[in-house]
């Protein structure tokens, strides 16, 4: 008889912390004006997160290799095109379909999460955020309790 080997959810869950961010910017904007408040490097990644055929996000990622953090900077809404079979008078209009990687927060527009090892002063980096003109608000969430914690494990 074979043994059978289990891992436990612990042995393989990140730490990390998360804010979320409300701003009418664009992604890129969000991440410009990001890069001259905290003198950050994000680029964008050169794939996309795809968390289902229907679903993918742009993120913006920098590895902060002087205090040993990953920083990434994602979408919480993807809009997709969706091709519906209809009759009658909008029959040849497209149609959208939103879509959101944490959806117990749609009201969030991006999440900027950062996986470190040590002590990291969310307030004073909240702060920091909230001097960004056409960030609307800036705060901490708790990672632990989202149902959807998973779609921000990548």
């Amino acid at each position: 008889m074979a043994a059978v080997h289990k891992i436990s959810g612990d042995f393989y869950e990140e730490d990390f912390t998360l804010i979320a961010l409300h701003s009418t910017m664009q992604d890129y904007a969000v991440v410009y004006a990001l890069n001259n408040v905290l003198m950050s490097l994000f680029v964008r990644a050169p794939k996309d997160l795809e968390v289902s055929e229907h679903m993918s996000f742009p993120f913006f990622e920098w590895q902060d290799d002087q205090h040993d953090r990953y920083w990434i900077v994602i979408a919480n809404k993807s809009t997709k095109k969706e091709l519906l079979v209809r009759d009658g008078l909008f029959q040849d209009e497209p149609s959208f379909a939103k879509h959101y990687l944490v959806p117990e927060h749609k009201e969030v527009d991006y999440f900027v999460k950062i996986e470190h090892d040590d002590d990291l002063n969310t307030s004073d980096l909240v702060k920091k955020l909230l001097t960004i003109p056409k960030i609307i608000t800036a705060y901490s969430l708790d990672a632990d309790t989202l149902k959807s914690r998973n779609n921000l494990i990548f």
